[in-house]
């Protein structure tokens, strides 16, 4: 198998796993997940906002999950670990599942993607951004924006520094998509600088180089030649 073709069902095989987790997990606050290849097998890392659901009463929902990604989806020796999200308002995944929730029971979209931005921005994220599309208000399918902050969209930073989250809202009318972006607390952006305060200039010391300089022994040596000029016959002009 080739390079190329191993990345391809690589990338396939992790967004099926992620629909699963995100179905099946949905009451404990998932968070994300991480996928680790070890000779040993698949490290698979849950972020949960509750883990006490994902692993069960006495691990019976760690072993059934393990048991279906490694015989429905082709996972090698699943290893799950289960990890606690310890501040869900940075978590990009747990507040867009929460921002549906609160579509589907009947918020207002307005109002909810305001709460969830006001929410993000006062924990001390740098900058976050909801998109609400889909048939909001009517028969006519639009898309709303939320934004606070700075948000990058384009480049490297923007992979490795914005957390992603997405989310479906079924209603009545049809499905809402939502998607949020955050930007955590203490992220180093690449045009980020700091103005650092001029300090104040101390005068340099004189340095004689080689032994030390004696006053009085220059002294003394200044009127000598005083002395010898003054005895040097002066030519008178001619």
């Amino acid at each position: 198998m080739g390079i190329e073709k191993r990345f391809v069902e690589d990338g396939i095989r992790a967004a099926r796993v992620e629909n699963f987790l995100v179905k099946e997990l949905k009451r404990a606050g998932y968070g994300g997940m991480e996928i680790i290849r070890t000779p040993l097998g698949t490290q698979i890392t849950i972020y949960a906002e509750k883990p006490g659901i994902v692993i069960g009463k006495g691990g019976k929902v760690v072993r059934q999950l393990t048991a279906d990604l490694q015989n429905d989806y082709g996972i090698e020796s699943p290893q799950i670990e289960v990890q606690q999200v310890d501040e869900p308002s940075f978590n990009a995944q747990i507040m867009a599942e929460r921002l549906a929730n609160s579509l589907e029971r009947g918020w207002y979209f307005r109002k909810a993607g305001n709460s969830v931005l006001r929410r993000v921005m006062e924990s001390g994220a740098l900058g976050c951004e909801v998109v609400l599309s889909g048939k909001l208000t009517g028969a006519r399918s639009r898309v709303q924006k939320f934004t606070e902050g700075y948000v990058k969209h384009c480049g490297e930073p923007s992979e490795t520094i914005v957390e992603h989250g997405f989310a479906l809202a079924v209603k009545k009318l049809g499905t809402i998509g939502v998607q949020v972006k955050i930007i955590p607390p203490g992220a180093r952006l690449p045009d980020t600088f700091e103005v650092l305060e001029p300090q104040p200039e101390v005068p340099a010391e004189p340095v004689y180089e080689g032994e030390d300089i004696d006053e009085d022994i220059i002294g003394a040596e200044i009127d000598a030649e005083l002395e010898e000029a003054e005895d040097v016959p002066v030519q008178e002009e001619i």
